[in-house]
């Protein structure tokens, strides 16, 4: 019996399937495996924990997988998937294959079909293909100029929003200037500036917890930036539909990534957003796991 193992390994967690031709026979979770965020030895620690929890419930020795694919954001980076792929064979002595979050969730989503996957986790981007096999994406160009609505983006625009209001005026909206600071640990308002403007930047996307919690306890702001997330992954959904569907028609697009997952407002309002302009869409209400899509390419790499 061939034995596959497929993780998807993100900006804030590690998630791995281990399966045969056609079942699943177990799963494992760990810490972040994004080597730009968390750098090799966490990246190490973070796979290697969420590959063996995987094993344990399987049942199984790594020794014994045969084909593995590892999705995550930077992948078209050749360093980037070099020590990943390092790091993998370190522990699985089957093929490695390394390619974008991206690729593993639109398997996920449409298997060799046409479609457009929208992620947003603590990164964001849309990527799609259509009928004849062409690909395009919009956004993912890191969080410093890209990443719209992502976890990072929204911990960002909540801590400038929330700075705006306070500068408007200083108590109705201290709420979330505290909650935020208490996310960060701060003690004193005096150190959320510098800590915001830091370099290297802060962990906003720790924040998105904090925001949610907010938003649908119905503060104002928290419920503004989700409402902005939203609309922008729809206006990344929809730069690819122009892209690749020109002409339109049933499209089929699906969401994918913890903000998603999270938030009823940012679905609802990309949702609106998006079926506002392109109307003949067809829309996934489910929140698509990419780690399904890297067994399911472990799988097609061996029978290549």
């Amino acid at each position: 019996m061939a034995i596959f193992l497929g993780i998807d390994g993100g900006g804030s967690k590690t998630s791995c399937l281990i399966g045969d031709e056609t079942s699943v026979l177990g799963t494992g979770t760990g810490g972040a495996s994004n080597v730009v965020r968390v750098g090799e030895a966490q990246a190490r620690e973070s796979l290697a924990g969420a590959i063996r929890q995987a094993c344990t419930v399987a049942h199984l020795n790594p020794s014994q997988i045969g084909g593995v694919c590892v999705g995550l954001a930077g992948a078209a980076r050749p360093e980037i998937s070099e020590v990943v792929r390092r790091i993998v064979a370190e522990i699985v002595p089957g093929s490695v294959e390394v390619v974008g979050d991206n690729v593993i969730a639109l398997e996920a989503a449409f298997g060799d079909g046409p479609g457009v996957i929208v992620i947003a986790g603590t990164g964001s981007i849309a990527y799609g293909r259509n009928r004849e096999g062409q690909t395009a994406r919009a956004g993912g160009w890191g969080f410093a100029i890209s990443d719209e609505g992502s976890g990072h983006w929204i911990g960002r625009a909540a801590v400038a929003a929330a700075l705006s209001a306070r500068d408007e005026n200083p108590g109705p909206d201290a709420r979330l200037i505290e909650v935020l600071m208490k996310s960060w640990s701060l003690e004193a308002f005096a150190q959320l500036v510098p800590v915001a403007n830091a370099t290297p930047p802060p962990d906003f996307a720790a924040l998105f917890p904090a925001v949610l919690s907010l938003a649908e306890s119905g503060d104002r702001i928290a419920r503004e930036v989700l409402t902005q997330a939203g609309t922008h992954l729809a206006n990344l959904a929809r730069t690819v539909l122009r892209r690749l569907f020109a002409n339109g028609g049933a499209v089929p697009v699906a969401m994918s990534g913890g903000v998603f997952s999270s938030s009823a407002l940012v679905r609802q309002v990309f949702y609106n957003s998006l079926r506002s302009g392109n109307p003949d869409v067809v829309i996934n209400p489910n929140v698509i796991k990419p780690v399904r899509g890297a067994l399911e390419l472990a799988r097609k790499g061996a029978a290549k």
